[in-house]
């Protein structure tokens, strides 16, 4: 199934994004629109990483989908690249979602956000801000930064923490005189220097990369990195969450995710499964995964059906 390329702005950047629209009527409603979900990916991620069929399948069951490449990174603009700035991406996915509002079939009113890894805390961050977002889905989601860089203290020892925060210095000293960005790798086998250097995340990582994806980050991310904890403010959802667990998950803790579930008690959906942070875009746990998020957006994004509507009308009238 072929999606369009389209483009909008955030924070004056181009930001590229590809629109799947979805097939059929199951979940339109009597002007014919449809809701849409809005897709992200993890840290350094790109649309051509395994966001894609994530996006057809969503267009296969009638929902419209919206993949966009984060600025910085993949075919979107903005300098420097390799850069992750939480403030900048939370922009963007906030831009995409007005973008998608505008889509032509589109119901505004049944938009959900998906977002995956890194991704899948800023699906918390988004919808709070915004106050009308359908529905949220956070796959193997990085909930709570302080517990990422414990967790990589865990396996990769205090060192290797340390030389992130030697490498973070170094690089925002030299943005501050003007100098590129000192870059690290992303992804890397253990006892290695990166962001994540977990057994199963070169291998895993690598499995999905696009021809856009580039293994590095600008380092000076290393000085911020625990102090962003999106999950912490699940409990002021204003929508339904399905959070999607790895029990196996040695990138983003399982616990971190399961506490802003339990935050967003009354509002979140759990499902664990028993893999690691990168087996969920491929093979039966992508089946799974997929399968359960429809089940999910199925219950929260379609229409109320046309007699419910009358008789709802006869009873306020």
């Amino acid at each position: 199934m072929a999606g369009r390329s389209v483009e909008f702005q955030s924070g004056g950047e181009r930001i590229a994004a590809v629109h799947v629209a979805g097939e059929g009527d199951a979940f339109a409603d009597l002007q014919g629109r449809r809701p849409c979900v809005v897709l992200a990916h993890g840290f350094t991620g790109t649309v051509d990483s395994g966001l894609l069929p994530y996006a057809e399948r969503f267009a296969a069951a009638g929902l419209d989908a919206l993949a966009f490449d984060y600025r910085h990174f993949g075919a979107s603009g903005g300098e420097p690249r390799q850069l992750v700035s939480v403030p900048h991406q939370l922009e963007d996915y906030a831009a995409a979602v007005a973008y998608a509002r505008t889509l032509p079939d589109v119901d505004p009113a049944r938009i959900a956000v998906w977002g995956t890894s890194f991704s899948g805390g800023h699906v918390v961050e988004v919808a709070v801000a915004d106050g009308r977002i359908a529905a949220a889905i956070a796959q193997t989601p990085a909930m709570d930064g302080r517990a990422n860089l414990i967790n990589l203290a865990r396996y990769a020892g205090l060192g290797a923490l340390n030389r992130l925060t030697l490498a973070g210095i170094r690089d925002a000293l030299g943005a501050l005189r003007g100098r590129p960005p000192l870059t690290l790798p992303a992804v890397g086998p253990p006892g290695s220097l990166g962001a994540m250097t977990s057994p199963d995340a070169e291998e895993g990582y690598l499995a999905i990369t696009g021809p856009t994806w580039r293994n590095e980050f600008a380092a000076r991310f290393a000085l911020t990195a625990a102090l962003y904890r999106p999950g912490l403010k699940a409990d002021r959802l204003p929508c339904p969450i399905l959070v999607q667990v790895a029990d196996r998950d040695g990138v983003a803790p399982p616990a971190a995710a399961q506490d802003a579930a339990w935050l967003a008690t009354g509002r979140s959906e759990v499902r664990v499964y028993p893999i690691g942070h990168f087996d969920i875009y491929r093979g039966a746990p992508f089946e799974q995964s997929v399968a359960d998020q429809l089940h999910f957006l199925t219950r929260h994004l379609r229409p109320v059906a046309a007699d419910d509507r009358a008789a709802a009308a006869t009873v306020a009238s």
